[in-house]
């Protein structure tokens, strides 16, 4: 998928859906950030994240976000937080927080010494990767003995979408898997990070769960990103997906959705 500013605005948006909201608040959870501590925030996206766990390590901690998307870095300088579902961060006012700072960075090659955090964190980022053992290898490298890493990836065989038309939807997920190098990572990823020199030790499954028709719901933005994606791929055509989108929607109170994200997280 390119991130252009259209897309990069789409991808901004689902982030303030509740089901996205209450997916950044079992982050912090997990992480249990401290007061001073560093923060690199991989593919940061419109940067709800990494503002939030500014305020968890305050003034006396720092967070840097990277992204390969100029679009999505102009986006998170200029937006503010996302809008809460639940309890806010436990933290001070915004004038406690820490600096954020939002930059250009691949992570395969993340621009930082050696030993510059405590925590890294990437969410939907690492099933992009063709070169994950190298991406890990380098979240090793940033992070000082001791340090964190968090991430949460989909597997997207886990999902349920109800469907009049089975057959269809199947070609239709089986060519939205295209966007990624690997639709099925969370399955491999405690050998993967454990052959980088990580001990997991923590997992967990986030559950994304979307019953009845709501537009501002996760899922509802993802019907926009697959409507784009797939025609012309698979032998679908315009038309297919077009009717595909229309029969979701139209589904109204009968709508049913539900997805599965695994959190993970690992020390050095």
């Amino acid at each position: 998928m390119e991130f252009d500013e259209a897309t990069s605005r789409r991808v901004a948006a689902t982030y303030t859906t509740p089901d996205i909201v209450a997916q950044r608040a079992a982050i912090r959870a997990a992480l249990n950030l401290q007061a001073g501590e560093r923060v690199l925030d991989i593919g940061s996206g419109p940067g709800y994240l990494a503002r939030e766990m500014a305020e968890l390590v305050g003034s006396g901690g720092s967070v840097h976000g990277i992204d390969i998307s100029d679009s999505m870095l102009a986006i998170a300088r200029t937006t503010g937080p996302a809008p809460a579902a639940g309890p806010a961060p436990a933290a001070g006012s915004a004038s406690g927080s820490a600096s954020v700072e939002f930059g250009p960075g691949e992570a395969n090659a993340l621009p930082f010494p050696d030993g510059a955090f405590d925590v890294v964190t990437s969410t939907q980022v690492y099933e992009y990767l063709v070169d994950l053992p190298g991406a890990l290898t380098e979240a090793r490298r940033v992070l000082r003995p001791g340090g964190r890493l968090l991430v949460l990836d989909t597997d997207w065989d886990s999902i349920v979408w109800r469907s009049a038309d089975p057959d269809r939807m199947r070609r239709v997920l089986t060519a939205w898997d295209q966007h990624l190098a690997d639709p099925y990572l969370p399955r491999r990823l405690t050998g993967l990070l454990t052959a980088a020199g990580f001990t997991v030790t923590h997992r967990s499954v986030l559950p994304l769960l979307n019953a009845g028709y709501r537009a501002e719901s996760y899922s509802a933005g993802l019907i926009g990103f697959i409507s784009a994606f797939v025609p012309g791929r698979d032998g679908l055509t315009s038309d297919e997906v077009t009717s595909w989108a229309a029969e979701l929607v139209g589904l109204g109170a009968d709508y049913f959705f539900s997805l599965n994200r695994y959190l993970f997280v690992a020390v050095t």
